[in-house]
């Protein structure tokens, strides 16, 4: 007994000393992306031919590739923070948050929904977590607001094993394109049996789900550690209600429920259309979709949402003004010199030249992670290490399966300790990255090693 509570002693001590160096050291996230623009920078000259202008060329050519993306990443947060506010979607989640009776319960449970939801499709567990833990810290006092935030961002490190993973369905695809991707590797389509559903990644994806629980609520903080938050602070702001007797034609409009409803059975014959032909299978647009259309019925007047939607938007700033900064340092990393090599490029062929056909899989997705911090996108992860990886596999003898896996794996490991993906979770909860990401640190360690236990045993 006496042993056990020696190496608790010892984790905790680990976790507080990693809180203080986040809380400390940890910038905020947009000067952690310009320090990641510089760092990339310095690297393309030192170790491609680029020349300063060219170097220039490919951040200012990447620097707008990813608007799109950023536009649906906004309404991820937009849209499923004012679903989330309105009364039904408020009360379901009051009465589960009314539940939890004790803060590593509350812990444990929001863990475990933000993972499972994150399985499912990864934007609806991404803004669904963080918008739970909200709830909860309004109900349950003395729970730690940070943990409770991060332990909902912690459910993201499985996305791309989950069911919306964009390399396995990219793979199961099949078509021209993946063969240009994988350099003529991959031809056919590789059915999900062989990638999400294989024994290796199944055993990932269970362990993590047992495992993520377990480790955050051991992080919990001694009781003079505890950071609350007051639930005042996170209460949102009342609609003024307007008197109907003295409403313009134009008011009663807006405070009417004819254009929600009209709107939302609209809305909502497309997606029973979509689920019909095509499943389960999500993507942003129509998880976008779904958040629009219900909160636009759930608040039952154009008014109520339009309210709830000027709150949301707070949070998105950090969205819009950081993607176009980290889609010029994916420009920097995947743009080639005169001998065709590319800082990513490199990186990748560093670990595959080191590899074994044991081994492959394993450094394949340790070096996924490394690129991930300055591609943190899972198709330009794709796009960038397939051509390199999938050959190499191929050539040492393990799967393409297996290859694909692994950089999917990497690609969500280190997204833990990147504040990119954290921003929607931190603007409906809040806080700043270094409020969270010590806690996540802890978690990316020893994830890292159960993720590559997997690649080994298998």
């Amino acid at each position: 007994m006496k042993q056990t509570n020696e190496k608790k002693g010892i984790f905790k001590k680990f976790t507080s000393a990693s809180v203080a160096l986040m809380q400390r050291w940890l910038p905020d996230p947009f000067i952690f992306c310009a320090i990641l623009t510089f760092f990339v920078f310095i690297a393309a000259l030192l170790f491609t031919k680029a020349s300063v202008f060219d170097v220039i060329g490919y951040w200012s050519g990447g620097f707008w590739s990813l608007l799109s993306f950023s536009m649906q990443m906004a309404l991820v947060l937009v849209t499923g923070h004012t679903m989330a506010s309105s009364p039904v979607f408020k009360n379901l989640l009051e009465k589960m948050a009314s539940k939890l009776k004790t803060p590593r319960q509350a812990i444990i449970v929001v863990t475990l929904v933000s993972t499972i939801a994150c399985i499912l499709n990864w934007g609806f567990g991404l803004v669904i977590g963080a918008i739970f833990a909200k709830e909860i810290a309004k109900k349950l006092k003395g729970v730690d607001y940070r943990l409770l935030i991060a332990s909902a961002y912690t459910g993201f490190l499985v996305w791309h094993g989950g069911l919306s993973g964009s390399i396995p369905l990219q793979l199961a695809s099949g078509g021209e394109v993946l063969k240009q991707q994988t350099l003529g590797v991959v031809s056919e389509a590789i059915p999900t049996s062989q990638t999400l559903f294989s024994p290796m990644n199944l055993y990932i994806l269970i362990g993590l789900l047992i495992l993520l629980p377990i480790i955050n609520a051991a992080m919990y903080p001694s009781p003079d550690e505890v950071v609350t938050v007051n639930p005042e602070l996170l209460k949102e702001i009342e609609p003024v209600t307007i008197d109907s007797k003295t409403m313009t034609p134009a008011e009663k409009i807006e405070n009417g429920r004819f254009v929600s409803y009209a709107l939302g059975i609209m809305g909502y014959v497309y997606i029973v259309k979509y689920l019909m032909e095509n499943g389960f299978a999500l993507n942003l647009n129509i998880v976008n979709f779904i958040f629009l259309f219900t909160g636009i019925i759930f608040h039952g007047t154009p008014r109520r949402y339009l309210n709830a939607l000027a709150e949301a938007i707070k949070g998105a700033a950090g969205i819009l003004l950081q993607f176009p900064f980290y889609a010029g340092i994916m420009g920097i990393m995947v743009g080639m010199d005169v001998d065709g090599n590319s800082l990513a490029g490199l990186m990748s062929n560093f670990f595959v030249n080191i590899s074994t056909p044991r081994t492959f899989p394993l450094f394949t997705f340790l070096s996924a992670g490394i690129v991930n911090f300055f591609v943190p996108s899972g198709g330009g992860q794709w796009v960038v290490q397939a051509p390199i990886v999938m050959p190499a596999g191929q050539m040492i003898g393990v799967t393409a399966a297996k290859s694909a896996v692994a950089i999917a794996w990497g690609d969500a490991w280190t997204n833990m300790v990147q504040p990119f993906w954290a921003l929607p979770a931190l603007g409906i909860a809040g806080l700043g990255a270094k409020d969270i990401m010590g806690y996540c640190l802890i978690v990316t360690i020893v994830s890292g090693l159960f993720i590559c236990s997997g690649f080994l045993l298998f």
